[in-house]
């Protein structure tokens, strides 16, 4: 019986062979995020068209669904890198350390979330803002942030961003995790190929995207800035109950088809370029 200073070294060699080198994950969440983010853009218009406080109609419609489109690709690669890098780097580091698989995934999606966002929130109110027609380009909605509201209005919803991703990912990821395992054991080889990792990401990205509707709303409306009056959304307590009162509970869930479309759609393309990636530079 192997004594446990030895366990300890295979516990360490085990994940040491199955570390992912930082350039890996940096490379691979850059081209992910891009793909998705630029190729299903039209989707999240939709979405956050329905979900501004004008309405579906007078936020743009079906118009212009790529209007801030330019926004969202400066900030995917940059963004998604970030997770990836913090969430692979938190997960080989944890996972040796912790008995339970499911709670390191967790533990590391949320700290991958919340450096993410110091680059995602920014680039993600630029695009809502001219996603709801609010400005005809970035450089406009850039300038009336900073006039109106300084360098930290560029921040503005990070809170609510982080709050509705980490929610997410505490769903998403280890949902995604458990159904590679549970996938990977009934295969001779033990191993998935890239599109069936894929399909993993689209199931859980489904799921999680309709159950953390109500937080996107929310998260939508304060990096909007204010409702059809003109009255200003202030922090997410009183914005939930605002849209609440005002609304109804239903416009909780406004936009929840694209969203899930999008995410589901999105998870099959995101979780199948970072793995096919992944792969691709493992192996070279």
């Amino acid at each position: 019986r192997p004594t446990m200073e030895e366990q300890c070294r295979r516990i360490r060699a085990t994940a040491a062979a199955a570390a992912v080198p930082l350039y890996v994950s940096l490379i691979s969440g850059g081209v992910a995020g891009t793909t998705v983010d630029v190729v299903l853009f039209p989707l999240d218009t939709i979405k956050t068209r329905l979900q501004a406080p004008e309405g579906f109609m007078k936020s743009g419609g079906f118009n212009g669904l790529f209007k801030g489109v330019s926004a969202a690709a400066v900030g995917s690669a940059p963004g998604a890198s970030l997770f990836f890098m913090s969430y692979e780097t938190a997960k080989q580091n944890l996972e040796p350390r912790m008995e339970s698989a499911p709670v390191a995934h967790m533990a590391a999606a949320s700290l991958g979330e919340v450096a993410a966002c110091v680059v995602r929130v920014p680039t993600e109110i630029i695009k809502q803002r001219m996603q709801a027609n609010m400005f005809p380009t970035a450089q406009g909605a850039l300038r009336n942030v900073l006039d109106t509201e300084g360098v930290l209005g560029l921040w503005r919803g990070y809170g609510s961003t982080v709050a509705r991703e980490i929610p997410f990912s505490l769903i998403q990821f280890p949902l995604y995790e458990h159904l590679k395992k549970v996938w990977a054991a009934s295969k001779a080889s033990g191993e998935l190929r890239p599109y069936e990792s894929a399909l993993c990401g689209s199931v859980s990205g489904a799921f999680s995207a309709a159950v953390t509707t109500p937080l996107d709303v929310v998260k939508t409306r304060l990096m909007l800035g204010a409702d059809k009056a003109g009255v200003a959304y202030d922090g997410m307590a009183s914005t939930f109950r605002r849209v609440v009162a005002d609304e109804g509970a239903a416009a909780l869930f406004k936009g929840v088809q694209p969203r899930v479309m999008w995410i589901s759609i999105g998870g099959f393309f995101f979780f199948g370029a970072y793995e096919g990636t992944k792969a691709s530079l493992m192996g070279m």
